[in-house]
Formats: structure tokens, sequence, C-alpha cells
């Protein structure tokens, strides 16, 4: 159980929360909502006990299982598959046991034989309480159903793309909340941001079966409507205007009409109020031209201002970062090509001899199952890595903007303003500031780490860098991830009318609508096709 005591959080001096009390509990299954910047991961990570509130308490009691967005720390040596079976402390038995195993082949002194035969019984009992080859087994299905390949869990971690880890991290919290075995109720309380990201629809469709039938308790923060609509039955929202958070007790259809109807009463409350407080006021104002009426037409102002005082507050409709990508730079017919890109990680082929040409004002669409190489040629694109063979080419005038996924670009331990200055060292500050407004940012802000915004202001914040570029060639890794639906409309917007060319990797099949692609490129093999609204379907599925 998690008990959360008169809460505080602030980001700066600006409160996100303040005096909320809040519950998991076995049986739960919360969604934290609100627009990007009100503080839901921030919230989760409190929760969690990975951050401090401003104020008041927080208890937690059993175990839980937590899922940043951007998992960056830990071991990256770690083969994959042992970071989840390290869940259950599987990995280091396993480990212990082959080398006892090693150790026993090559022994002749019967009794150092004996004892590293009692040394391995010890241990394969311990194996075999956790669960043992079932729970291997167990593991291994997990990972399948989230895409994780046994080739990619066989592979150091630091060899994973941004998304193969996130799902590591998915399939090692969920294997911890899987150990009471079936049938069995799990304790673990899972918190768990943005978990769809990165995630197939196969893979998004046996999550919501899991989390559905979890018993442990959940807090998720989504902008999947449908996996909020299959499996929450409570619901948090955090209002950034009022720096409160609502509880609702019931499901996510259930909210949406509550919440609807909520605002509804409020505005005709205080539609009325505000109408028979202007009638005294007005009479006030009368009253106060005579002497002897002085007293009673303050009195009289004074239950005016009462009567506004006691009224809810209505929502104060949420600011939208206003996305335009830039005005791309004069370029030559092809500003980008590649010949024979080939791509390996130890001995791991991701793809290889792939060829393409970004003619100026492209749209191309690259599409391939998870772990094809999506991402990896994208960042070969881009600059960001090296191939093993192959070679770009630049055009006449090429001049590239890249978006990453996991927000690589922006310098986590740098400020708001120093990233975007560092995106545009030549462009004006007040312009730079502007820019920054119209994407949200102001104030104190500007002074805040990289690195503690949410998902959603670091994809916003990486958006307002590639703005400021002048790009002529765009190259975008999931633009969509981590935004709210308002959010999401305006980078669906901004890509509709922008003028110049776009290499786009999405599980969004609304991005590819608004991109309107004239090519696909299919990984691993690198084939070139004109595209079919058939391909479509194949978005969700890459």
């Amino acid at each position: 159980m998690i008990t959360a005591t008169n809460i505080e959080l602030r980001a700066g001096s600006r409160i996100l929360l303040s005096e909320a009390n809040l519950r998991v509990q076995p049986g739960d299954r919360i969604g934290l909502v609100g627009r990007n910047g009100a503080g839901k991961t921030t919230s989760l990570r409190v929760l969690a006990g990975e951050g401090l509130p401003y104020g008041g308490d927080v208890r937690r009691t059993g175990e839980l299982g937590y899922l940043p967005q951007d998992p960056r720390e830990g071991d990256l040596s770690v083969i994959a598959k042992d970071r989840v079976l390290s869940a259950r402390g599987l990995d280091q038995i396993l480990r212990d046991m082959e080398k006892v195993q090693s150790a026993m082949a090559e022994l002749v002194d019967p009794k150092e034989l004996d004892k590293a035969v009692t040394r391995y019984g010890k241990l394969e009992d311990r194996f075999s309480s956790l669960g043992g080859y079932a729970a291997e087994s167990e593991a291994a299905r997990i990972c399948a159903n989230l895409g994780l390949a046994d080739r990619i869990l066989a592979q150091p971690l630091s060899t994973l793309s941004g998304g193969q880890r996130r799902r590591v991290e998915l399939a090692r919290i969920l294997f911890a909340a899987s150990e009471a075995g079936v049938g069995a109720k799990s304790s673990t309380i899972l918190l768990i941001d943005e978990p769809t990201n990165h995630l197939d629809a196969d893979s998004i469709s046996w999550l919501r079966g899991f989390l559905k039938s979890h018993e442990g308790g959940l807090v998720v923060i989504s902008h999947d409507v449908e996996l909020l609509e299959d499996v929450v039955n409570k619901v948090w929202f955090l209002d950034a205007t009022r720096g409160e958070v609502d509880l609702y007790n019931m499901g996510w259809k259930k909210y949406l009409e509550a919440r609807a109807a909520d605002e509804k009463r409020r505005r005709r409350e205080r539609a009325n109020a505000e109408k028979k407080a202007g009638v005294l006021f007005a009479q006030a104002d009368k009253m106060r031209a005579k002497a002897t009426k002085a007293v009673a037409a303050q009195n009289m102002a004074k239950r005016a201002e009462k009567m506004l005082a006691g009224l809810d507050e209505t929502r104060v409709a949420d600011k939208v970062a206003k996305i335009r990508f830039p005005e791309p730079a004069t370029c030559g017919k092809t500003p980008l090509m590649a010949e024979g890109l080939s791509k390996s990680y130890g001995s791991l082929e991701i793809f290889t001899g792939v060829d393409l040409a970004i003619d100026k004002g492209s749209r191309v669409v690259i599409l391939g199952l998870n772990g094809a190489g999506k991402t990896t040629l994208l960042r070969l694109l881009g600059r960001m890595e090296r191939p093993d063979a192959g070679s770009l080419i630049p055009g006449h005038g090429l001049k590239v903007g890249y978006f990453a996924q996991e927000h690589e670009t922006l310098d986590h331990d740098a400020s708001v303003w120093e990233n975007i200055r560092h995106a545009a060292p030549d462009t004006q500050e007040q312009q730079l500031r502007q820019l920054l407004g119209t994407f949200l940012f102001s104030g104190e802000q500007l002074d805040q780490p990289a690195g503690t915004l949410s998902g959603g202001e670091k994809t916003r914040l990486a958006l307002a860098g590639l703005v400021s570029s002048a790009a002529n060639v765009l190259l975008l890794d999931e633009p969509t991830n981590n935004l709210d639906p308002a959010s999401r409309e305006q980078v669906l917007d901004a890509l509709r009318r922008y003028q110049g060319a776009v290499v786009l990797v999405t599980h969004d099949p609304g991005a590819v609508e608004a991109l309107e692609p004239e090519r696909v490129i299919l990984l691993p093999d690198g084939t070139e096709d004109h595209w079919s609204a058939d391909y479509l379907e194949l978005v969700q599925l890459a």
C-alpha cells in the first residue's frame, strides 16, 4: 500500500500539487491524467520513492515496481535477460550455479567435490523456491509478448536502443509482479509511466490484458485512451491551473462523463452567482452616494465578494503549444543521399546495404518490426552514429533537423534556456524567448534543468529546437510520444504544413496520415516502395 498525506509538489516556485491525500491499495487501477507539465511524472516519482515531496509524507508497504519514462541509469554491461531475471534474484543464482558446475567438472579431491555438490544443492533449492525454470519460462513469455526476441535478450543493455531498454525494464517489473504464480494474487504495486511507448499493437493488447488482471495495485500515466478505458477503475486528474488533484472512484468512461457534468455545474453556478453579485455591487455603488447608507453599501459589497469566493473554480482551458516546423533553408534537388549503409552491434547484424535518396520536400516513412533498425537508420542519417559500411552524401544546402525519441539531442544537465541557445546560437535572445513562450516555457522554467522536465515537456523543448533550426530535412523518431491529445494535434498540423523533406519513424497512424508519405522504406532489407494505404495497417504492428 502507498499512502500520501498532505503532499505538496513544486517545480521551482510553481506549485504542482497542494495538500493532496492519495492512497494506492490492492485492487486499485488508477489512471493518473492531466496535461503535459501538470506534474504527473513528478507525482509518480514521489510515490515510487525516487523523489521527495516539497511537503507532506509518503508511506509505502510491500513490493512495488516502477517504470520511469526514461530509464537511463544502471549497469549497461548487464545482459538483457539477466536484467529481467534480476527482479527475483534469479540472475545471480543462475550465475553461481554455472560457476559451481564448472568447478565440479574440474575438482578431483573428493572432499572439495562434496562441498561443491552441497553448495550446488543449496543453490538449486533456492532457485526452486523462487520458481526455478518455470520462472525462467515465465520471464521469457513476458519478454516475447513485449516484442523482445531471444537475440535481443542475449545482448548487453549498452547495445540496445532506448525503446528496447525500456521494454526490458517493463518486462522486469511485470515479471516481478507475476511472482505469485498462476491463480495467486500479486501484492506488487505497479507505478508505470507511458508503458505503451515503443510497443507494437500486439504488445499493447497483451499489456492491457496483463494490467487489467493485476490485483496488486496500479498507477498508470498514459495517453493511450484505449488502455485507460480498458484497465483503470479510478482516475486521478491533476489540474495544473488549480494545483489540485480531483479523485474519481470510477472507470474511464464514467470519469469523462462525470468531469464534463462537474465542469458544466461549476460554470452554471458561477454564472448565476456572478449575475447576483453584479446586482449587489451595482446596488452598493448607488448606496455609497448617501453617507447614511455607506455602511450598508459596504456590507452589501462584502456579501457579493463572499458569494463569489465560495464558488468552486471553473477549469481554465489548458494552454497548447503553438508548433510550426521551420521554414526550410534553400537546398538542391536531392539534399541527402545514402549508399550501402550497414550496421551491426557485435555479431548482431541490424541491416545491410541500404540505399536511399531524400529529395527536396519528399515524405518518407520507415517501417519494420521492433528491432529491425528504424531508429538506428535515422541516427545514421542524422550522423548520431557511424555506419559500419556505406556513406552519406550531403547535397547542396543540406540542413538536417533530428528529433530523437529518447531526447538524446537535449543536454539533460543544462537548462531549458541553455538547450535552446545551443540549438540556435545565432538567433537573437528576444526571438528565442518568444519561441520558447509559444512552446509554453517562460519565467523561471527557463532555468530548469532539462532532465527534470516531464516527457511531454522534453518533447516540446526538442521540437522548439527543431523550429529554430531552419532545417530542410527533418528526421523524426516517434515525435508524438508523451504528448497530450491537444499537443499531438499541433504536431500533426505542423507535419501537414511543413514544406521541407521528412523521414518519419512512428507507431502512430495519425502521424503517417498527416505526413501523406510518398515512399516507404522497409527494414531490415531496405526495400523501397511507393506508399499505399495498405501499409497503414503495418504502422502499429511495426
